[in-house]
């Protein structure tokens, strides 16, 4: 799973917004896809450019992601790399791709159900549901440190 970060979140409220406000979609489109869509909010590439890129290797975003490789210098490898910086891990390319990762999909609001890879509306249910898991774990884990150094702070106030 995705490291919890503000700068996933907001680039997945991000595309989710862009996609409700027309953003160009194309489930086919390497640029213009689930991925495609994230990546040209995670780097500087349009649309046209992540296509030539991952047309310059074999596969879809899937087989991309698991042969990406950081020092490869591909042009498809530099949008993955900004991918993962973003906090992504290959195995969270392909549940983007598919819709599929099950604790994203229990997030969605009005509860589980099974979305449309390929469905406008069903990928901006699932970038708003995995930018809100995110965000709800970033917190927990604020509350948990908070916790831990209050704790800690009531031990030395003890000594």
């Amino acid at each position: 799973m995705a490291l919890p970060n503000q700068k996933l979140i907001d680039a997945l409220r991000t595309a989710a917004q862009q996609l409700a406000n027309g953003a160009p979609y194309a489930w086919g489109h390497h640029g213009q896809c689930n991925c495609g869509n994230l990546a040209q909010i995670l780097t500087p590439f349009t649309d046209q450019e992540i296509q030539k890129f991952a047309h310059q290797s074999a596969g879809e975003w899937t087989e991309l992601a698991e042969a990406f490789c950081a020092t490869s210098g591909a042009p498809i490898d530099l949008v993955l790399e900004k991918l993962m910086d973003a906090g992504l891990q290959p195995s969270d390319v392909q549940h983007l791709e598919y819709l599929s990762d099950k604790t994203v999909l229990k997030n969605l609001a009005g509860g589980f159900r099974w979305l449309k890879r390929n469905k406008r509306e069903d990928v901006i249910a699932y970038f708003e549901a995995f930018a809100q898991l995110l965000e709800d774990r970033m917190l927990d884990r604020a509350v948990e440190q908070l916790a831990k150094a209050s704790g800690e702070l009531n031990t030395l106030a003890v000594l």
